[in-house]
């Protein structure tokens, strides 16, 4: 009997810890936005603030639906901001296994202070990666027969926020919480014959989640976070993904269009103006190559004026 005591305690408490660390884990609510429509090849572009903070990963993806069930082919392009500095990666997966080659994206300027223009270009040939209409990133050969053999049932448009570690996106630390990602629009063009053609633009000025649009619910990629329908909505025209405590969900807090609040200097990053596209420039991009000097990257201002036009195919297609 005076050995089972110990015993039972040690059982007790490991079983109160472990609940413990369960509930601290998904204490986080997190966000996704994807397009219910597949779309093969073409030029895939969205203005978007990045979400600040340590720990805090807010992407833009393009994804083969049903890549993380085994035995399928993955196929996978991301831009992905990570870290405590606003950092952009570029990552590319594909295979079964899956291989993958995150790079970072040797770019200058405040990500997730100011809006930028980010595109995706996937033809047969080639993909490439853009931010303000300067070309970061290509991948021929061997990367784009991947995705021309075992994506010709196209990719989504999707984009989430969600707490990382220290293995990727930096360490999270809850306090920074709520934060927000801002997406301004969002335009999709085929590719035909050499050329691409716009198909339709998305500017989220009817207040509401557009039709043939979908909201995430299911954990997030590192499991300390479950994404809710609660944290993705429509503020002032700009769609909004939040990162919250789960007694805070929703974006009741975003203001997509007001100067991000000053940095944590123990956060690091800087402040910016809210609705202003900002200069970003390339710079040398060590072991990966890349330019050997700054370039100036599409160095122009949008200003307070929220551009409304539309393609003449305007509006989603579902």
């Amino acid at each position: 009997m005076k050995r089972g005591f110990p015993l039972l305690v040690c059982a007790v408490g490991c079983a109160l810890a472990t609940l413990v660390a369960s509930q601290t884990a998904h204490a986080v609510t997190s966000a996704e936005l994807y397009t219910g429509e597949s779309y093969v090849y073409g030029r895939f572009e969205a203005r978007i603030r990045f979400a600040p903070g340590s720990g805090v990963v807010s992407s833009f993806f393009l994804w083969k639906d049903g890549s993380e069930i085994a035995g399928t082919y993955w196929n996978e392009l991301d831009f992905e901001k990570v870290n405590d500095v606003c950092r952009l990666e570029t990552n590319v997966f594909y295979g079964d296994p899956v291989v993958l080659d995150p790079r970072p994206a040797s770019v200058s300027g405040d990500l997730c202070g100011e809006y930028h223009t980010y595109a995706y270009e996937w033809t047969p040939e080639y993909i490439a990666w853009f931010v303000d209409d300067m070309e970061i990133r290509r991948e021929t050969g061997e990367v784009a027969t991947a995705f021309s053999d075992n994506a010709s049932s196209g990719m989504q448009i999707r984009f989430n926020i969600w707490p990382g570690d220290a293995s990727f996106g930096g360490v999270f630390d809850q306090s920074v919480l709520p934060v927000y990602q801002y997406i301004d629009w969002i335009q999709y063009s085929s590719y035909a014959d050499g050329s691409f053609e716009v198909e339709w633009r998305e500017d989220f000025d009817e207040g509401s989640i557009p039709a043939g649009w979908l909201r995430g619910s299911w954990g997030s990629p590192k499991g300390l976070s479950t994404h809710s329908a609660q944290n993705v909505g429509v503020v002032d025209g700009y769609a909004v993904l939040a990162l919250t405590g789960d007694d805070a969900a929703g974006i009741e807090g975003a203001a997509p269009e007001a100067p991000p609040e000053p940095p944590d200097p123990d956060q690091g990053g800087t402040g910016a103006s809210g609705d202003s596209g900002g200069s970003c420039r390339l710079v040398s991009s060590g072991a990966h190559g890349g330019a050997s000097a700054s370039l100036l990257l599409g160095a122009f201002v949008l200003g307070r004026s929220r551009r409304r036009r539309r393609a003449a195919s305007s509006g989603f297609r579902s």
